[in-house]
C-alpha cells in the first residue's frame, strides 16, 4: 500500500468535497475587493515580512488573491478550472485532489518561506537595506511588499491544468470554445511558459545590479520552482497508485476476456480431481453414506471408499 493510500485510510473522512469550488470563490472575495478597495489586497499577500512581524493570517488570506484581473476571458478561465478540477476530483477521489491541491499551496507557502529565510543573511540582509531609496521603494517593508506578488496563486491554477494534463492526455478541449486542441498538448504549451517564464527570472536576477531586483527576480524563480516541486513529487511518489482512464478501461477489458477462462469449477472429483470444465460430459454425484461433503465423478461414486 502506498504512502497516499495509508494517509487515505487515516485521514480520508477529513477530505473537503469540492474544494476547487471553494478556490473559486476565494477568487471571487478577491474581485470583489478590487472593485470595492484595491489596497487593501496588500494587506493579504503572501509577504513574509509581515508574517514574520505578526500578520500571520497572510499564510492563508494569500489564496483570496486572483491569478489575474477581471475580464471575459478570466471567467472562461475559472469555468475551465472549476471544470478539469472537478474531473479530477472525481477520478482520483476527494482525499487525493485536496492532497494534490492543498499540497501545491504549502509548497508555495514554504517556498516563501524558505526564500525569505535565505534573505536574511547578513550580507544578503544587508545588501537590501542598502538598496532602500535607491529607486521606489521607500523601506525593507516595500522591498518584501513587491517581492510578495512573485508568489500568488497563478501556479496554483498552472498546477491544475498540469495535473489533468497528465491524466487525461488524450481529452480534447476548445480553446476560447473555438479552437479544439487535445489537452496534453495544452499542457506542454504551459511547461514551456513555465520553463521560460523560470529561466528569464533567473537571468535578470543575475543581470540585476541592484539586491532588490535580484530579490525580486528571484523570488519569482523560486515560486515557480515549488509550485512544479509539488506537481513532480506526487506525480513520481505515487505513480503506481494511480491509473488513468485508458488504463482502468484496458484491466477491465482484461478482466473480462479472462473471467470465463478463471472461474472456478462447480463440480470436482475427490478421486480423481477430473471437473466439469476438463470433461463436459462427466457426470458428478454426492455421496450421502461419506462424512462431509464430497463429491465423486461416474468412475468413482460406486467404487471410492466412504469418508468416516
Amino acid at each position: 500500500m502506498s504512502w497516499l493510500s495509508k494517509l487515505e485510510r487515516k485521514f480520508g473522512k477529513y477530505a473537503i468535497p469540492n474544494v476547487t469550488l471553494y478556490l473559486i470563490i476565494c477568487y471571487a472575495f478577491g474581485y470583489l475587493i478590487q472593485m470595492i478597495n484595491p489596497e487593501f489586497q496588500t494587506n493579504l499577500t503572501l509577504d513574509m515580512y509581515q508574517v514574520f512581524h505578526g500578520q500571520v493570517w497572510r499564510l492563508v488570506t494569500w489564496l483570496v488573491i486572483p491569478p489575474s484581473g477581471m475580464s471575459i476571458f478570466t471567467l472562461i478561465m475559472l469555468y475551465f478550472y472549476f471544470s478539469i478540477g472537478s474531473t479530477l476530483e472525481r477520478t482520483w477521489g476527494t482525499f487525493r485532489y485536496n492532497v494534490y491541491l492543498i499540497g501545491g499551496m504549502l509548497m508555495t507557502v514554504l517556498g516563501a518561506i524558505l526564500f525569505y529565510l535565505v534573505c536574511q543573511a547578513p550580507p544578503i540582509a544587508a545588501a537590501l537595506a542598502d538598496s532602500v531609496g535607491n529607486g521606489y521603494v521607500t523601506s525593507i517593508a516595500d522591498e518584501w511588499a513587491y517581492i510578495a506578488h512573485g508568489f500568488s496563486t497563478y501556479y496554483v491554477c498552472m498546477s491544475i491544468t498540469l495535473a489533468f494534463a497528465a491524466t487525461f492526455p488524450e481529452v480534447r478541449v476548445l480553446v476560447m470554445y473555438v479552437i479544439p486542441i487535445k489537452i496534453k498538448i495544452l499542457g506542454i504549451i504551459y511547461a514551456i511558459m513555465l520553463g521560460f517564464d523560470f529561466l528569464q527570472n533567473i537571468v535578470n536576477a543575475i543581470g540585476s545590479k541592484d539586491a532588490f531586483a535580484k530579490c525580486f527576480f528571484a523570488g519569482k524563480a523560486v515560486a515557480i520552482v515549488f509550485s512544479l516541486l509539488a506537481f513532480i513529487l506526487f506525480f513520481v511518489t505515487t505513480r503506481s497508485s494511480f491509473r488513468t482512464p485508458s488504463q482502468i478501461k484496458r484491466q477491465r477489458k482484461f478482466e473480462q476476456q479472462i473471467r470465463p477462462a478463471t472461474s472456478p469449477s462447480k463440480h470436482k472429483c475427490a478421486i480423481c480431481g477430473r471437473t466439469e470444465k476438463q470433461f463436459p460430459d462427466l457426470e458428478f454425484r454426492f455421496c450421502s453414506k461419506c462424512n462431509g461433503n464430497y463429491e465423486y465423478c461416474q468412475d468413482h461414486i460406486y467404487t471410492h471408499k466412504h469418508v468416516e
